[in-house]
C-alpha cells in the first residue's frame, strides 16, 4: 500500500497536486507536493510535522523540504519537495507514483516546455 505521511504512523488522507520536474539528461528532478487542507493540519491533531514519508512496499523515501502555507495566520496548505538525484532515484518515485495514484485515482498529465 502507497502511502504519505507527515509525522510517523499517521497516513495523509488528502491526496495532493503533485508537479515534478527533471534535468534533461535525466540524472536531477524535483517532486513538489501541495496538500490543500490537509488532515494533519486539522484543530484537533497534535501531532508534529517532522518530514514528509512515501511509503510502500519497496521502503520509504524521505524529505525534511515541507512547509506551510498560512491565510491570515491560520495554516491552510502544506507544500513538500523531495529532490530526486539519480536516475534510479527517479525510477523508484515513479514506481511508488504509479502505486500511489491507482489506490488514489490520479491521473498524469504531460506538459512539454516549449523553450527552445
Amino acid at each position: 500500500m502507497a502511502q504519505i505521511q507527515f509525522s510517523r504512523g499517521l497516513t495523509e488522507s488528502v491526496v495532493p497536486d503533485v508537479r515534478l520536474t527533471r534535468s534533461r539528461d535525466g540524472q536531477k528532478g524535483t517532486a513538489t507536493f501541495y496538500f490543500n487542507s490537509p488532515a494533519i493540519l486539522e484543530k484537533e491533531r497534535t501531532e508534529e510535522i517532522t518530514g514528509m514519508y512515501l511509503i510502500d512496499e519497496e521502503g520509504e523515501m524521505v524529505t525534511r523540504e515541507v512547509k506551510g502555507k498560512f491565510i491570515n495566520g491560520k495554516a491552510q496548505a502544506v507544500e513538500a519537495t523531495l529532490i530526486i538525484t539519480s536516475e534510479s532515484e527517479w525510477e523508484r518515485f515513479m514506481r511508488f507514483m504509479e502505486r500511489y495514484a491507482q489506490e488514489n485515482g490520479l491521473g498524469f498529465t504531460k506538459s512539454e516546455n516549449s523553450a527552445k
